[in-house]
């Protein structure tokens, strides 16, 4: 049974990675930002000491994604963590995790602030080796996900960016929060740069983030955005963290 797991854990993964490579950008856009985009791909990979994921979706508007109205954003996420379990005589565990979310949701637009709100249903995958009786992220669980998302520019230099999500799958939640300062005007076009600090948790256990971010960088068609700095969880573990996401409007 053990072996069976391992297998269907690693083509879990495999495929979670898969799908995300696949929304990598390749060649030419579909649309211009300028047109009326209905459909934004995303990719991002986020790795520190104890744990790498990938994952990867799109964001479709029916009418435009610039109009107030209806959204679907549906996501894929894969990844390995490994933590120290107590009730095991602190044995270290080792954990790979797919999950998937179809979340309808809705835009609103009010001058300089853009807001998403986001739910629906996700199901979630865990396999443990060892065998982690006490963790409630074990094996499969379906729920439902509930978020929102907020980007707000006060100037024409600055913007504060965040986001909350949530689940009754163990209520596992995040949350992020950024504020960034406009500059390399010539250079890069213009790109974001500023603190950021990120928070991760579920039930009996925390992981919070403090770092800088680099928001808006343009190559071609892709906009990228990147996070570096200082994690630290509710175990006293602690490392630095790299996170890269990839979008790309179609």
């Amino acid at each position: 049974m053990t072996c069976r797991r391992r297998v269907y854990a690693a083509v879990f993964v495999a495929a979670a990675f898969s799908f995300c490579c696949v929304l990598m950008p390749i060649g030419p856009a579909c649309a211009n930002e300028d047109d009326d985009a209905r459909t934004i791909i995303f990719s991002g990979r986020d790795i520190w000491r104890n744990g790498a994921f990938a994952y990867g979706g799109f964001l479709f508007a029916p009418g435009s994604l610039d109009e107030d109205g209806f959204l679907l954003k549906v996501l894929l996420s894969g990844g390995w963590y490994r933590y120290v379990a107590q009730n095991l005589g602190a044995r270290r565990v080792d954990g790979v995790e797919g999950l998937a979310q179809i979340l309808p949701g809705w835009r609103i637009k009010r001058g300089n602030a853009e807001f998403k709100f986001f739910m629906g249903p996700e199901i979630q995958e865990h396999h443990l080796l060892p065998d982690d009786p006490a963790n409630r992220l074990r094996g499969r669980s379906f729920g439902l996900r509930v978020g929102a998302e907020v980007w707000y520019e006060p100037t024409i230099e600055t913007m504060i960016a965040g986001d909350v999500s949530l689940s009754s799958v163990a209520t596992s939640n995040s949350a992020r929060v950024a504020y960034g300062w406009r500059t390399f005007e010539e250079m890069l076009g213009g790109v974001y740069i500023g603190p950021e600090i990120q928070y991760f948790g579920s039930d009996g256990y925390r992981h919070l983030r403090l770092g800088t971010h680099v928001t808006s960088l343009k190559a071609d068609d892709t906009e990228w955005s990147i996070g570096i700095g200082w994690a630290r969880d509710s175990e006293r573990r602690s490392s630095p963290y790299l996170r890269l996401s990839i979008l790309r409007r179609h």
